[in-house]
């Protein structure tokens, strides 16, 4: 089955972190509520704790997101589950995920890897992507996924070690994937585009982007109302990544680009 049918004439939803806006960031309930809501994709961050295990949260600290203080890789899993996310929701597992969406028939993923090779990670980060892979194969989801980084040299990871079996989501321009030694738009299969969204200017450079790389367009959370969605339909996204999928998707379908 192709999964990837999104086009700038029928735009994918993306739940960015879940339905965001309404439910506590990468839980359980913001990914059951974006599942029901009929969104096209859930996008989530991976991080590893202390004792090895995969978890779905954005920031390197617990701060923000919990009722807990402290770095996500100094703390065990079972430290983890112990917090209080917001309203009672747990910090998830990227297994209870790909358990919640295995059976479902047409979603995809975007998985982001929040560790990067830098400094004690150098290493590491290279083998805690590998088991990201290995989780989403073992699912079957390798075919429904895009493998999400802002770091160049593990996207190049990636790539040099697994070819093109994996989708890559890189991001346009360049200068937002540090440095580079291999042009991320000769593996990249979709780039989240930033700049100047009111401006025909940048509109035209997005098209031609596309045009010149074949890397598929698509918009982050920045498109999220009636004016900033037209921006996105204007530079030629595909697929849109957003808080508020609920009303994201009720505009698209308004202008006829989304089913």
């Amino acid at each position: 089955m192709n999964y990837w049918q999104q086009s700038n004439r029928n735009i994918y939803v993306a739940a960015h972190r879940g339905w965001r806006a309404r439910y506590p960031e990468n839980t359980m309930a913001a990914f059951r509520a974006a599942l029901e809501l009929g969104t096209d994709q859930i996008e989530t961050d991976v991080r590893v704790t202390r004792d090895g295990a995969l978890v779905l949260i954005h920031d390197d600290t617990v701060d923000r997101t919990t009722n807990g203080h402290g770095k996500v890789c100094e703390l065990t899993l079972a430290e983890l589950k112990a917090l209080d996310a917001g309203n009672g929701e747990r910090i998830p597992t990227l297994d209870e995920l790909m358990e919640l969406v295995k059976d479902h028939p047409t979603i995809t993923l975007d998985l982001e890897l929040k560790e990067y090779p830098i400094g004690e990670w150098a290493t590491t980060a290279f083998a805690v992507c590998d088991r990201v892979l290995a989780t989403v194969d073992a699912y079957g989801f390798t075919d429904r996924c895009v493998i999400n980084s802002w770091n160049g040299a593990l996207n190049e990871y990636v790539y040099r070690t697994y070819g093109r079996k994996y989708r890559q989501h890189v991001y346009y321009p360049k200068k937002h994937l540090g440095v580079c030694t291999i042009d991320p738009y000769a593996y990249g299969y979709c780039a989240c585009v930033f700049g100047r969204l009111d401006s025909p200017q940048f509109h035209a450079e997005v098209r031609q982007f596309h045009a010149d790389t074949g890397v598929r367009v698509w918009a982050g959370s920045y498109a999220k109302d009636e004016a900033s969605i037209e921006c996105a339909v204007q530079f030629g996204a595909e697929l849109i990544t957003c808080d508020n999928p609920d009303e994201v998707l009720e505009i698209l379908r308004r202008k006829g680009l989304h089913p």
